[in-house]
């Protein structure tokens, strides 16, 4: 299957206290997704907590993941930084680590102008040489792109693919529609936001970029190959058996909740990075139930 396509796989980048990479349950995290048949890992996302750690555990994090994965499945590495010259040098570290393509987000303190972004686009996917992926997540970044913008970047070597928000409206097939007619033929278009996701799929968008596929991906890969199918009724039955995760998801954050899930799963003692804090027990005990539910053969 073409990169940026299906179902992409977004682990945690479990660390210790002082934010040091924890080699052995990062490769347990891999080959759970890499045993599951997940289309592509997302390495160092959002849920892969990449805004937490340095360069140095960046790099340490790839070369983990390259090493132990050997090419079985496609890896896609988050390289977004505050300064462009820091996404280049983590773009170039990418490619010089073995990653098979890029998701670039426009991280920012001071708001960006969209001539901003452009700019900074051009110049990592330029300096990475691997085919791009943008991140357009408002939630984080606090930039939105326009669909002039997208056409811009898309016109652009190496940006292949988009990850977009959930749409507020819900439309996912008019706003798939109107990013393809304004992009190259075989630009992408896939969605995070995993509770939207039976629905973007089901509209015939290209990837889910899958949160909760970072530690439950034979789950996740269900749910995306029904809908692939065009079975809508098995999709949805398989996003009814989510929906306590994806309440979960909506009224926590994704990304404290894949930690209490790592714990529910008995995987390891992967702590989230400071400031962020472990769920409270009793909100903890809410995720358990939901993964038990999901869980249980019916």
């Amino acid at each position: 299957m073409p990169l940026f396509h299906g179902l992409s796989a977004f682990p945690l980048t479990p660390t210790d206290a002082a934010g040091k990479v924890q080699e052995a349950l990062l490769a347990r995290f891999l080959d759970r997704i890499v045993a599951a048949g997940v289309d592509s890992i997302g390495l160092l996302g959002s849920t892969g907590t990449y805004a937490y750690l340095s360069r140095d555990e960046r790099q340490h994090a790839l070369r983990v993941a390259v090493g132990h994965v050997r090419g079985r499945v496609p890896l896609i590495a988050g390289v977004g930084a505050l300064r462009t010259d820091e996404a280049v040098a983590l773009a170039q570290d990418a490619r010089a680590a073995g990653a098979d393509g890029l998701l670039l987000a426009p991280m920012s303190y001071t708001p960006l102008t969209e001539e901003e972004v452009f700019q900074h686009f051009a110049t990592v996917a330029e300096a990475g040489g691997l085919p791009l992926c943008i991140y357009n997540n408002p939630t984080t970044t606090h930039f939105t792109f326009s669909l002039e913008l997208i056409e811009r970047l898309a016109a652009l070597p190496h940006v292949a693919a988009i990850k977009m928000p959930l749409p507020a409206k819900g439309d996912f097939t008019d706003e798939i529609e109107r990013i393809r007619a304004r992009t190259p033929a075989g630009f992408a278009v896939g969605y995070s936001g995993d509770w939207g996701a039976t629905d973007a799929l089901l509209a015939g968008c290209n990837a889910w970029y899958s949160v909760v596929a970072g530690l439950l991906p034979g789950e996740a890969l269900k749910l995306t190959r029904a809908a692939q199918s065009g079975d809508a009724a098995a999709a949805k039955h398989w996003n009814a058996r989510f929906e306590p995760l994806w309440e979960q998801f909506r009224t926590f954050g994704s990304l404290r909740v894949m930690y209490a899930i790592a714990e529910v799963l008995d995987l390891g003692g992967a702590i989230p990075p400071r400031p962020l804090l472990p769920l409270p027990p009793a909100e903890r005990s809410r995720v358990e139930l939901a993964v038990q539910g999901l869980l249980t053969e019916r």
